[in-house]
């Protein structure tokens, strides 16, 4: 997609260019001489001094690598009767995007996930001219964040700022390197704030903005007129891949905290607060004659978990945490989603119609992933989570590693195992309960985009 837009690009600077040239002609020299520097003793409103002191934040990133390529139809006589297996395909891969200076000392950079995927060799430009090479410190595709470390010295990072005082309606920039052109400035302001269900991410918690984000801005920077960092630019909503006006940017103070993870475990790592349930709406406030038309109603607290010795029940309505309204069942997952085992959390529901205030600390999701092999060998190359989804509940299959019995079995990264030989799995615990037997035959019912099929194993 690059190198297309790359191209268009190009056409379009030419065409800018030209009409440029045109346009000078037209214009005496005497008349651009005579603009004014400054209006009733006020000088000309600008962002020239804003971006001076940003750019040096945001780098350019490259990378190189390469990327599997479906293997197509399995061949059953290949894999049941031992015949020796495809090796994978893969082909050759490049990424354009940006990335934020956020730790000058340490060296790291954030960027979005999909920027490095792949990347076997990660490039870094700098303002001042200067080439790096960046190491891969951890990635969490679940929120589309990556985490690069560069050796280079002398660099600028990009303060932080506060979350609680950005809002609809604030002037926000836009920089990065769209189509290869370096350090592009775009502005505009912020569209939306706490942007969910537009099913990119499992933890999606989006400002949007209509500053101008196209290919090659994702992990670029999102900043206030403070020049503090507001958001990590990463997606556009476009019927063509172009911008229209539709940019969506992943919190920097959300940012932030994964990093921290990232950098600590080389991974995300979440805490569980152990809740099922779903999101409110005018009907069903209605029907059960609820107080409230928003808020996550709680369906079902595991036992033993953090919201059960906090004293969470079952038709409870969370309505804030840690100080944020609680608009929904999404947005509770979201923000206990993106929070590390240990965290401590202030829980404020309904009950009754009465307003109750808990607190719980957030356990570590023990048993929450596991790979195939360990549970059976029938499953080798396959990595499984647990959904927690309570519309989608089941055991989600969170990898699938390429020339493995998995990958020519036919499963899939984002299948969902609901039942086996009839037995509904709820989650990892459930699975590996129907697996100790050893059963054969094993029918799987799993869940595939709007499809659901049966697959046999012996």
């Amino acid at each position: 997609m690059i190198n297309i837009y790359k191209g268009v690009a190009v056409k379009k600077l030419y065409s800018s260019l030209l009409c440029s040239a045109i346009l000078c002609i037209g214009v005496s020299t005497a008349s651009i001489a005579t603009l004014p520097s400054a209006v009733d003793g006020q000088p000309l409103p600008t962002l020239a001094p804003i971006v001076e002191k940003v750019i040096p934040g945001v780098v350019n990133i490259t990378t190189s690598g390469k990327a599997p390529v479906n293997a197509g139809r399995i061949d059953p006589f290949q894999f049941f009767f031992g015949m020796p297996q495809r090796p994978m395909r893969e082909r050759p891969v490049q990424s354009l995007g940006s990335g934020v200076i956020v730790d000058s000392k340490n060296g790291y950079v954030i960027t979005n996930a999909h920027v490095v995927e792949y990347a076997d060799q990660i490039n870094v430009k700098l303002r001042d001219g200067r080439e790096v090479s960046a190491k891969l410190i951890g990635s969490d595709k679940e929120v589309d964040i990556a985490v690069i470390q560069i050796p280079a010295e002398n660099l600028e990072e990009l303060p932080i700022a506060n979350a609680d005082n950005l809002n609809v309606g604030d002037f926000v920039i836009a920089i990065g390197n769209p189509f290869g052109l370096s350090q592009t400035v775009t502005t505009g302001i912020v569209s939306a704030l706490n942007r969910s269900g537009l099913g990119i991410g499992r933890y999606e918690d989006y400002i949007q903005t209509d500053a101008s984000i196209n290919p090659g801005n994702s992990g670029g920077a999102l900043v206030n007129l403070k020049g503090e960092l507001v958001g990590i630019n990463t997606l556009i909503r476009s019927p063509n891949g172009g911008n229209v006006g539709i940019g969506f940017a992943i919190p920097a103070e959300l940012a932030q905290s994964l990093m921290r993870q990232i950098v600590s475990f080389g991974e995300v790592r979440r805490g569980l607060l152990g809740v099922y349930g779903q999101d409110i709406n005018h009907d069903l406030a209605q029907a059960l004659g609820l107080p409230v038309t928003k808020g996550a109603l709680i369906n079902e607290v595991i036992e033993d978990s953090a919201a059960d010795k906090a004293g969470v029940e079952a038709g409870d309505i969370v309505t804030e945490v840690n100080g944020r309204e609680i608009n929904s069942y999404s947005e509770l997952s979201v923000v206990v989603g993106t929070m590390g085992p240990g965290e401590k959390v202030k829980i404020k529901l309904l009950r009754d119609g009465k307003t109750k205030k808990l607190k719980a600390t957030l356990q570590a999701r023990e048993d929450q992933k596991m790979a195939g092999n360990v549970m059976d060998d029938r499953f080798e190359g396959a990595h499984f989570a647990t959904n927690e989804d309570d519309d989608r509940r089941g055991v989600i299959i969170s990898e699938v590693e390429g020339n493995s019995r998995a990958y020519y079995l036919g499963l899939k990264k984002g299948d969902l195992i609901v039942s086996m030989n009839n037995r509904r799995i709820k989650d990892l615990k459930d699975m590996k309960d129907i697996l100790a037997d050893d059963p054969s035959p094993l029918a799987i019912k799993i869940r595939r985009k709007n499809t659901v099929f049966y697959l046999t194993l012996k």
